[in-house]
C-alpha cells in the first residue's frame, strides 16, 4: 500500500514537468517567440514541426533504453534523480533572449529548443513509466494518475496566476522578464523532478528482454488499444494545445490587451489560470465520477461531449472585454472535461501496458509510456505549429528588424486576425473533442 507521501512525491513529477515547464512552453512559446524573441511566424511553426519529428525518434527510444535500465536506484527513478537538473538549466535557457541578429537568433532558438525536448523526453518519459512499477492494483494506479493531474493543473494555476504579477516586479524589458522568469522556474522544476525521484518507489520488477530487440516496436502497431489510445493522446493534447497557444492572441488582439477587472489583472495566463484551478478539482474527482459512471470509456466520452459542448458555445460569445466573465465562465466549464479525463489518459496507458505484458511477455512499460509523452509533444507543439501558419495566412506577419534587432508585428488584415484567433480557441478543438468521442467508441479495453 502505496503512503500519502509518496503519491505527493509522485505529483510532484508533474507538477515540474506539467505544471511549469510544459505548461509555459504550452501557452507562452507561440507568443514568446513571434513578439517578444523576434522569430518570424514561418519560423516558429517550422522549429515545432522539426522538434516533433525528432521526438518520433527519440521518445520511443527513450522508452526502450528506460525499459532496460539497471541502477541502486531501480529502473526509471534515476533518470528523474540525475535529469533534474539539466530539465531546469535548459528550459531557463530557452527563455533567455540572446543579442544577436536574426540568423544567430534562429540557430539559438532551435539548438535550445532541440535540446528542451531531449532532456524533457529523458526526465518525463521514465516519470510516465514509473506508475506501471509502483503498484499492480488497478485503483491505486488511478489514485497515483489523479495525484498526477491534480499536482500538474495545481502548479500550472500558481505558474499561470503569478506569471503577470512575477512580470511586473522583475520590470525592464518583456525579454528581461521572461529570462529572469524562466531561471526562478527552471530552479523549481528541477527541485519537483528530484523530489519525485527521491520519494517514490518501484515495487514491482519489470520483466526484462535479455537484449536489444525492435520487435517491442514492431509489436506496438500490433496493439490496437495502444494504436487508439495513442491517437486519443494526440487528440487530447491537440485540443489543449490550440487553446493555450492561442490565449495570449486572442487577449492581445481581440480584446485589445490584458483586461483589469476590481485589481485583478487578466492576461492571458491568469484568463487560463481558472482552467488550471477547475482541472485540479475535477482531476481529483475523476477516480470517483469514474467508479459512478461505471468505466473509463464511459467516462472519457462524457468529458469529451463536455468539452465538445463548450467550445462551441465559445464562439458566440462577442469579443469585447465586456462579457470577459462569461468567457472565463465557459473557459471553468470546458476544463471540468479537460480535469475529468486527464487522470484517466495514464491510467489507460497502464493498462495498454499490462495488455502488451500478457500479450508478449516481456515488458515495455516505458515504450508504452514513452507514446503517451510522444503525443502529449506531438500534439501540443503541432497545435502550436497550426497556430502560427493560420495566424500567417490570415494576415498575421513577425520578425527581426536587422538594422535595430527590435521585433516588428505587421497585421495586414485584422478583422481576419481576430476571426481565426477565436475560432483556433474554440471551433478547432469543438472538432477535436468530437474525433476523440469516437476513437474512444472503439477503443477496445472497456474497463
Amino acid at each position: 500500500m502505496a503512503s500519502l507521501k509518496e503519491k505527493i512525491g509522485y505529483a510532484l513529477g508533474d507538477a515540474a514537468a506539467g505544471g511549469i515547464t510544459w505548461k509555459i512552453m504550452s501557452i507562452a512559446f507561440p507568443l514568446f517567440f513571434t513578439n517578444v524573441f523576434g522569430l518570424t511566424v514561418a519560423d516558429t511553426a517550422t522549429l515545432m514541426l522539426i522538434a516533433r519529428m525528432f521526438d518520433v525518434v527519440t521518445d520511443p527510444l527513450m522508452g526502450s533504453l528506460a525499459d532496460r535500465t539497471q541502477s541502486r536506484w531501480g529502473t526509471y527513478r534515476p533518470w528523474l534523480i540525475f535529469g533534474a537538473v539539466p530539465l531546469g538549466l535548459i528550459f531557463a535557457l530557452l527563455l533567455y533572449t540572446p543579442d544577436f541578429g536574426p540568423v544567430g537568433k534562429r540557430i539559438y532558438a532551435y539548438t535550445m529548443y532541440l535540446l528542451m525536448m531531449v532532456v524533457y523526453t529523458a526526465v518525463n518519459v521514465p516519470y510516465g513509466s514509473l506508475l506501471g512499477v509502483m503498484t499492480s492494483d488497478d485503483n491505486e494506479k488511478n489514485q497515483f494518475s489523479s495525484f498526477r493531474m491534480v499536482g500538474a493543473y495545481a502548479m500550472g494555476f500558481v505558474t499561470l496566476l503569478s506569471f503577470p504579477y512575477l512580470q511586473k516586479m522583475v520590470g525592464g524589458t518583456e525579454a528581461h522578464q521572461y529570462a529572469v522568469l524562466g531561471a526562478g522556474f527552471g530552479v523549481v522544476a528541477a527541485a519537483g523532478t528530484l523530489a519525485c525521484g527521491l520519494l517514490t518507489k518501484e515495487r514491482l520488477k519489470p520483466v526484462r528482454a535479455e537484449k536489444f530487440s525492435f520487435k517491442p516496436f514492431a509489436d506496438l502497431f500490433k496493439n490496437k488499444p495502444w494504436i487508439y489510445l495513442t491517437l486519443i493522446g494526440i487528440c487530447t493534447n491537440f485540443f489543449n494545445g490550440f487553446r493555450y497557444a492561442v490565449a495570449g492572441y486572442l487577449i492581445e488582439y481581440c480584446l485589445h490587451g490584458d483586461v483589469t477587472v476590481s485589481g485583478l489583472i487578466i492576461n492571458y495566463t491568469v484568463f487560463m489560470t481558472f482552467g488550471e484551478v477547475t482541472c485540479m478539482i475535477f482531476g481529483g474527482v475523476s477516480p470517483k465520477f469514474t467508479q459512478w459512471v461505471g468505466s473509463k470509456a464511459k467516462a472519457f466520452t462524457w468529458a469529451a461531449i463536455i468539452c465538445f459542448v463548450f467550445s462551441v458555445a465559445f464562439f458566440f460569445v462577442p469579443m469585447d472585454p465586456a462579457y470577459i466573465w462569461v468567457m472565463v465562465a465557459l473557459v471553468i466549464l470546458t476544463s471540468i472535461g479537460i480535469g475529468l479525463y486527464s487522470p484517466l489518459l495514464w491510467s489507460m496507458y497502464a493498462d495498454v501496458a499490462d495488455y502488451a505484458t500478457e500479450k508478449n511477455g516481456v515488458s515495455s512499460t516505458g515504450l508504452i509510456f514513452s507514446s503517451g509523452t510522444m503525443a502529449q509533444k506531438f500534439g501540443t507543439a503541432i497545435s502550436g505549429s497550426l497556430v502560427a501558419l493560420f495566424l500567417g495566412f490570415s494576415g498575421f506577419i513577425s520578425g527581426t528588424d536587422e538594422a535595430t534587432g527590435q521585433t516588428v508585428i505587421t497585421i495586414t488584415n485584422e478583422e481576419s486576425v481576430r476571426q481565426m484567433i477565436w475560432s483556433l480557441f474554440s471551433l478547432f478543438p469543438a472538432v477535436i473533442a468530437l474525433i476523440i468521442v469516437f476513437l474512444i467508441y472503439k477503443y477496445p479495453i472497456k474497463k
